[in-house]
């Protein structure tokens, strides 16, 4: 490992002054490594009774089912994160409606946030990331072949709150 700061590649281990975990630590300049999880951004995307399901191209889970979703980007807010995602992988133009859920998943270092967004236009076709894509009603689901079990949760979780007025998402006014 190498540091971002200035290239050393004497980096330690240790308790920086003043904090409560041990980081790594650039021996050369003191610059402290932060490893923090990865922020996942997506949608459970809706178009009437139907639901938008990518088929993976990718490892991991590559032939398996999820919504549209991906690591957020620096620069880009957690809703143009989503937004991006559904175009990327399924060329879905979509509207978010609300925020669905956080889920907050230790064991792979990643926080996800997902949205329940509306399907805008149905020209919907595989991105670079997707095998398939397609509008599925709840029954039609591939629930035997989907990705990862935080997409089973936010499809559980929009369907038990679908007619639920809450967390509506606010633009900052700033």
């Amino acid at each position: 490992m190498f540091c971002s700061n200035c290239g050393s590649n004497s980096i330690q281990e240790k308790k920086p002054d003043g904090d409560t975990h041990f980081r790594k630590v650039c021996s050369a300049c003191d610059n402290i490594i932060y490893e923090n999880p990865k922020v996942v951004v997506g949608s459970v995307c809706t178009y009437e009774n139907k639901f938008l399901m990518c088929k993976r191209a990718i490892d991991p889970q590559k032939g398996l089912w999820t919504l549209p979703a991906g690591y957020l980007e620096n620069n880009e807010s957690v809703e143009e994160g989503a937004i991006r995602e559904a175009y990327e992988e399924a060329y879905a133009k979509i509207k978010i409606n609300s925020l669905l859920a956080i889920y907050s998943l230790k064991h792979v270092e990643q926080v996800q946030i997902l949205f329940h967004s509306k399907l805008v236009d149905l020209n919907i076709k595989p991105g670079i990331e997707s095998l398939e894509v397609g509008l599925f009603e709840w029954n039609e689901i591939h629930w035997d072949s989907i990705a990862f079990p935080s997409v089973v949760w936010a499809l559980n979780n929009f369907k038990e709150r679908q007619n639920l007025d809450t967390f509506k998402v606010y633009k900052n006014p700033i």
